[in-house]
């Protein structure tokens, strides 16, 4: 009988098999890795808005505390977005004739708001409360990135529902404690000084002691240097115990924390 294949056929036949099989799993990982890709989560994309605010000038070069625009960051869930005539308290005497600032004087004049595109939309399955986490003392960079560099507002993380556990799950990892003369990991004496004798601070007040030694120049610690690029302030894996002690201090309940009625209720 002849042959109905030529040897060729082997070859053919054992490459499709292998296709076959591992066809799904590309599928799968690279459906995984476009849904966590920027251009789908639209992390590190600037927002456009109608007036091109500079966080970089107003916290970085100027020293504006955040809470001067954010003014409820503090008490409530919602961070707030500054009122027109809270932008007017300067620029009614500065930049008075600025083209870039336009929008604001018509607003200011209309009575009519800012319409600005949200940069960080939470759905709406998802809770999230501002005033929890500053009274915790976690950075406003720990979500949002170096926000004092950015010239035009971007997202600073993916904001996946893992991203949040790891830190609901194991607060101790980022329970860093700011102080007078910087921010360590290392355990505060109950006297409430450090070892160089420097007061520590509150929790809120913590969160805030960043921006204004950026923008003091001051020298930052090997934590806040990471918090200055973007990065997060967990502590070294050899001083977690000190993070375990601040959690009983500040009434960070683990098992709570981990609850889904927490974020989504």
């Amino acid at each position: 009988m002849a042959q109905l294949f030529k040897p060729s056929a082997n070859s053919i036949a054992s490459t499709s098999l292998l296709l076959a099989a591992t066809a799904p799993l590309v599928l799968i990982v690279s459906g995984s890795l476009i849904t966590r890709s920027p251009h789908n989560t639209k992390q590190f994309i600037p927002i456009d808005q109608p007036v091109p605010f500079s966080h970089k000038h107003h916290v970085k070069e100027l020293g504006i505390d955040c809470r001067y625009c954010h003014n409820t960051v503090e008490e409530q869930a919602n961070a707030s977005v500054p009122a027109t005539e809270v932008c007017m308290s300067c620029h009614s005497q500065i930049w008075t004739n600025s083209p870039m600032l336009e929008p604001v004087r018509d607003s200011y004049a209309t009575g009519k708001p800012i319409k600005w595109n949200k940069v960080n939309a939470v759905p709406d399955f998802v809770y999230f409360d501002h005033s929890i986490h500053i009274s915790r003392g976690i950075s406003c960079n720990n979500c949002h990135g170096a926000v004092q560099e950015m010239p035009i507002t971007w997202k600073g993380e993916a904001f996946s529902m893992a991203w949040c556990l790891d830190c609901h799950k194991h607060p101790e990892k980022y329970m860093a404690q700011f102080s007078a003369s910087g921010m360590t990991g290392g355990d505060v004496p109950a006297d409430g000084h450090n070892a160089e004798g420097a007061n520590t601070l509150t929790p809120r007040e913590q969160v805030f002691e960043l921006y204004r030694k950026i923008a003091a120049g001051e020298e930052l610690s090997e934590t806040e240097r990471e918090l200055s690029k973007g990065g997060t302030q967990r502590i070294p894996n050899d001083e977690v115990h000190a993070g375990y002690k601040r959690m009983e201090e500040k009434g960070i309940n683990v098992s709570q924390m981990a609850d889904c009625w927490v974020c989504h209720r």
